[in-house]
Parts: C-alpha cells; sequence; structure tokens
C-alpha cells in the first residue's frame, strides 16, 4: 500500500468558484466504468426491493444490502453509492459512515462524478468527515464539471440569484446556471427544470439580465421544460404544471397558452405518483398527455392506466440459448442468460483486483501461446482471490507461464445484441416486440407512430448515456427524432444513432 497517496477524500480541489465564465457540458454516463449485466441485474432487483411500492418496515434490507454488496464488488459504480447509503442509514451494522466514505472513496477513484458528489454531501453533513462547507462545494464543482446533474442541479439553484448576496448562500451568475440546469435535465434529470421558470420566464442578455417583460414564446420555454422535468421524474414540474392548466393565480401571468382543467388533471395524477415513487420516470408522457396544440387522447379515468402509458415499455424477453458458459463448473461457470465481452482493462497482479470474471493473456509470448491462453475460459475471481496461473502446453506443464496479464470479461445480455432496455421492477411496462422489427436513422424523420427506442452498439463510448429506457420518446409519424447534439446535448452525430419501434400505436377499431 502507498501511504504517501493522498486519499480520495483528501485530495487538493480548486476552490468553488461562484463566478466561473464558462461551464461545459459533460455526460456523467459517458465517465464511469462499463456496467457489467448480471451485476445490473442484482442492483435493479435490490433496487425493486426498497421502492415506494412497499412500507420501509417491510423491506428485506438484509437482502437489498446482500445484492447491492454483490453488485458494487464487480465496480458497479451505482451500486457502490447505493451500499454506501445503506450503511450511512445502518442497514448493515457495523458498517457505518466511515465504511460508506471509503466505498465512496473507491468510486472516485475510478472516476465517478456522483462520488464526487457524494463527497461533497458528506463534507456538508459531517458524514465520515469533517464536516467542511468550502470542501464540501468544492466537490460539488468538481461533480458538475465533470458531468453529474445531481450537482449541476444544486449549484446551478445557488448562482442563479440576480446579484451576491441577496440572500446569504446565493450568488448571481445567471448564465452559467442556465446552462448547468440545461446540462442536467438533458441527462435525464428532471429536477434540473424546476429553476427553469424563472431563467426562462423573462428574455435575458448574454450576462443574464433581464431584458423587458414575458412574451409567448419565453412562456413556452418554460412550459416545455417543466413538460421535459415531468418526464424526468419531477414532482415539483408536475404539480406546476397542474395549478398553472387547473387554478392559475393570476390569469395575465400564466405560462400556459389557456386553462385546461383536464390537462391540468392528469399532471395531478403523476405528481402523486412521483411523490409515492420518485424513481418512477414518464418518456411516453406525450403518448397520453402531449403539450398544446397537440389533442388530449382519450383516456379511461384510470391512474394506473395513465402512468403505464406514460411510462418507458420494454420488450419481453426471448429464452436465451445455451452458452458454453452454462455448461461449466465452477468459476468458469455463466448462466446462459449472459455471454461474456473483453474490455480494455487489465492487470498484472498476481490476485483479483476486484470481483470480475477475468481471461489471462500474454502480450508478450508466441502466437502458439496466445492461441492456448485463448481456450482458457474466463473465470470468476474475487477480490484479493489468487489468479490460477496457466502452465506451458505441450508436456511443458510443470512450468507457469511467465509475463501474464489478465483482461477483465464483463457479462453481457446473451440477446444476440438486441434492443433491450431495462428498468428496475414496476418502473416500466413490458410489451411484446413487434412482429416486423422497424428501425430508423436518427436524421430522418419518424416513419410510424409509436414508442421508439434510440440504441448504440456495444462498446459504444456513449452507450450507457443512449442506451436507457428514460431515453424513449413517444412519436407521431412524420416527426423529427430528437436530436442528440442539440437535445441531449452529447458529442454524438445523428448518423451513429438508430431508433427502434418498440411499441405501435393501437389501430383504432372500425365502426
Amino acid at each position: 500500500m502507498d501511504k504517501t497517496k493522498v486519499p480520495p477524500h483528501m485530495q487538493a480541489l480548486a476552490p468553488f468558484d461562484p463566478h466561473i465564465a464558462s461551464f461545459e457540458c459533460q455526460t456523467e454516463t459517458s465517465k464511469v466504468p462499463p456496467i457489467d449485466a448480471q451485476a445490473e441485474d442484482w442492483f435493479l432487483e435490490a433496487r425493486a426491493m426498497e421502492d415506494g411500492f412497499i412500507f420501509v418496515d417491510d423491506v428485506d434490507y438484509k437482502k437489498v444490502v446482500q445484492l447491492t454488496r454483490q453488485a458494487a464488488e464487480r465496480h458497479h459504480w451505482k451500486a457502490m453509492l447505493n451500499l454506501a447509503s445503506l450503511y450511512v442509514e445502518k442497514h448493515d451494522p457495523p458498517n457505518g459512515e466511515d465504511e460508506a466514505m471509503l466505498l465512496v472513496s473507491q468510486a472516485m477513484e475510478l472516476g465517478v462524478p456522483a462520488a464526487y458528489d457524494r463527497m461533497g454531501t458528506y463534507y456538508l453533513n459531517g458524514t465520515g468527515v469533517n464536516g467542511d462547507t468550502d470542501r464540501a462545494y468544492a466537490f460539488f464543482q468538481k461533480a458538475a464539471a465533470m458531468g453529474n446533474p445531481q450537482a449541476m442541479a444544486f449549484l446551478g439553484e445557488k448562482i442563479d440569484a440576480g446579484a451576491d448576496g441577496l440572500k446569504p448562500g446565493y450568488w448571481g451568475n445567471i448564465p452559467i446556471a442556465i446552462k448547468m440546469f440545461e446540462c442536467a435535465l438533458a441527462q435525464g434529470y428532471g429536477t434540473g427544470a424546476v429553476e427553469m421558470e424563472p431563467m426562462y420566464a423573462v428574455p435575458r442578455a448574454p450576462d443574464g439580465t433581464q431584458l423587458g417583460r414575458e412574451t409567448p414564446e419565453t412562456r413556452d420555454r418554460v412550459l416545455r421544460a417543466l413538460h421535459e422535468g415531468v418526464k424526468g421524474g419531477c414532482k415539483y414540474c408536475a404539480d406546476r404544471l397542474f395549478i398553472e392548466f387547473d387554478h392559475p393565480g393570476k390569469l395575465e401571468n400564466m405560462f400556459v397558452p389557456f386553462i385546461d382543467k383536464a390537462r391540468g388533471q392528469r399532471y395531478d395524477l403523476l405528481g402523486d405518483a412521483l411523490s409515492f415513487n420518485p424513481d418512477r420516470r414518464f418518456p411516453n408522457l406525450d403518448k397520453i398527455l402531449p403539450l398544446p396544440p397537440g389533442l388530449l387522447p382519450p383516456w379511461d379515468g384510470q391512474r394506473d392506466s395513465l402512468l403505464a402509458a406514460a411510462m418507458a415499455v420494454v420488450p419481453t424477453p426471448d429464452a436465451p440459448a445455451r452458452t458454453d458458459a452454462s455448461l461449466k463448473k465452477g468459476r468458469f461457470f455463466l448462466d446462459s442468460a449472459y455471454a461474456f465481452r473483453p474490455v480494455q482493462e487489465t492487470t498484472d497482479a498476481l490476485q483479483a483486483p476486484f470481483a470480475s470474471y477475468w481471461q489471462p493473456t500474454a502480450p508478450k509470448d508466441s502466437a502458439q501461446v496466445h492461441t492456448f491462453l485463448a481456450t482458457i475460459a474466463p473465470g470468476l475471481y474475487s477480490k484479493g482471490e489468487a489468479f490460477e496461473q496457466p502452465r506451458y502446453p505441450n508436456g511443458t506443464a510443470t512450468k507457469t507461464i511467465p509475463g501474464i496479464v489478465w483482461q477483465r470479461v464483463l457479462t453481457v445480455r446473451n440477446n444476440g445484441g438486441a434492443v433491450a432496455p431495462r428498468t428496475a421492477l414496476r418502473l416500466s411496462r413490458e410489451v411484446a416486440r413487434p412482429v416486423s422489427h422497424m428501425e430508423c436513422d436518427s436524421h430522418k424523420e419518424c416513419p410510424a407512430t409509436g414508442t421508439w427506442q434510440p440504441w448504440l452498439p456495444p462498446g459504444h463510448p456513449h452507450e450507457q448515456a443512449v442506451n436507457q429506457a428514460w431515453r424513449q420518446r413517444w412519436l407521431t409519424a412524420g416527426q423529427p427524432f430528437p436530436d442528440p447534439k442539440r437535445d441531449w446535448m452529447l458529442p454524438l452525430d445523428s448518423a451513429e444513432l438508430k431508433w427502434h419501434l418498440l411499441e405501435a400505436e393501437a389501430e383504432t377499431p372500425k365502426r
């Protein structure tokens, strides 16, 4: 152990500067470690066990901790942070704040932006470290610069005052605040839209100065921002739109085009659902609640049918084909639900640095040895477990192969690369795949009305940012698809992206 190494939570940081002159939108999921599919399933199972559908006293936290720890041991970054929260909440004694701080530090070493945001919260609250507001804000600033949407929304709200000192702890840097809110919302963080109402309501100069009064254009920007916030799970946004459509305070100040109590009722029910379970997302909101001038589609008035229409859809998985690994035993076994995919992560240590499947390679040895090592299946090793050192073939089995480098191998879904977004249980609706598969290039118009899912091929640098259920959209035939650069702030050309129809609009019965 290197005793001279500065622990992550003690690293030197640039002081918080509320008056930064520029801010470049980064995407958090493009910076995090790759997700292991088996770990993702454990993580989602744990999330489903403690969601808003279950009373806290009925949650089996022993099982939640077990599943979350299994995922965290494979460097599933969300699981690492969730496990830290379970420690802080005393769900796994004797683990507590100190162990949580160490877990978050490990995630920081992996370059996880959310871990820097979490460490900021720990310094703000004195969790596992001595409280220090200055360091807390420095960590928030670092997290926001790395792409964490929660840090962006937090700091944006702190710097969107008209001037410094109007209220203690608030500063005036509206242009940067707006950029942070927009970047957070573009990553699906609905709460980023909360402060967009005062930021968008009036025309502004580049320095944030108000230029005149509200206009129809600025009011429309507010409406669209809050509507996007509802898609991203923002309860405040749903409640605000309910009030505006149902009973605005002053008619002359309302930002919606007209009073529409039917629309208001639908937002009200969505807000109630989000208060019950803030993990909900409504990417297909436009199916059941389009913005004006779109007409409201028929609805039976039932809460569950409203939520089902607005939530994400996931295709019913096909039964996986049997794999060679599913027939093996011991460390070489892998359930047929998964397949292997090597990644560019290696170690020349004698023990596994963390739990994962690993496969031996010998970069400096002969082609014959390379061929031999390729026949050795990936094996599952726990953290600190000694690797089984391979020996030379062809009668020289007494001599181990020198210079072995172990390559990490991820588990991925054994579905032939099918479009298959995932969510925790009850946060999506399962649908049968369309009989005939339909896909479309991102730069073309939508050819058919229905729910469309954007998808990038495995291993693409923005795979984790795009291949998410909350990215899907309900579109009508002839509409343009979202532009990844303009709408998601991703450095991704639309030519790289394809959209796939997951659920087509139901045909209206003929009379």
